[in-house]
């Protein structure tokens, strides 16, 4: 069975409702889910209500197996950064904004994982620069 890490919004789209249960128990049954260190932390950022913080601590408690990205995935998420944020002419805020999606896409790509999201148009950039997998919800 393939291994998948989903990104944020993946969750926040589940726990919103935006996201169908069907849909979600679909992932669930064709891949084997790892958390990426740098999702958790994106939720514990955005977590704003003690309901989403208890939500989001349960998570991290779950997730026995966590994927971090390597010195080597920093390194190259710069270079990532850098040539995408040059094409697109990103101001230097949009290009911090996107070194967490890459530093995700580089952690799936070392393990052979396939990038589950909703967040297109970052992504669509990120599987043509890394060649990573990507699965739209």
């Amino acid at each position: 069975m393939p291994w998948a890490i989903l990104d944020t919004n993946t969750y926040v789209d589940k726990w919103d409702g935006v996201l169908p249960p069907s849909r979600f128990d679909e992932i669930e049954k064709t891949f084997i889910i790892r958390h990426s260190s740098v999702v958790l932390s994106e939720l514990r950022r955005g977590a704003q209500t003690p309901a989403e913080h208890r939500l989001v601590e349960s998570l991290f408690n779950l997730a026995k197996v966590q994927w971090a990205p390597l010195a080597d995935d920093w390194w190259r998420a710069g270079d990532v950064v850098r040539r995408v944020g040059a094409r697109q002419h990103w101001d230097p805020h949009r290009k911090r904004a996107f070194q967490n999606d890459t530093l995700i896409a580089l952690t799936a790509r070392r393990h052979g994982a396939t990038v589950v999201t909703s967040d297109r148009d970052d992504f669509q950039h990120l599987r043509r620069e890394l060649g990573v997998p990507i699965l739209f919800v």
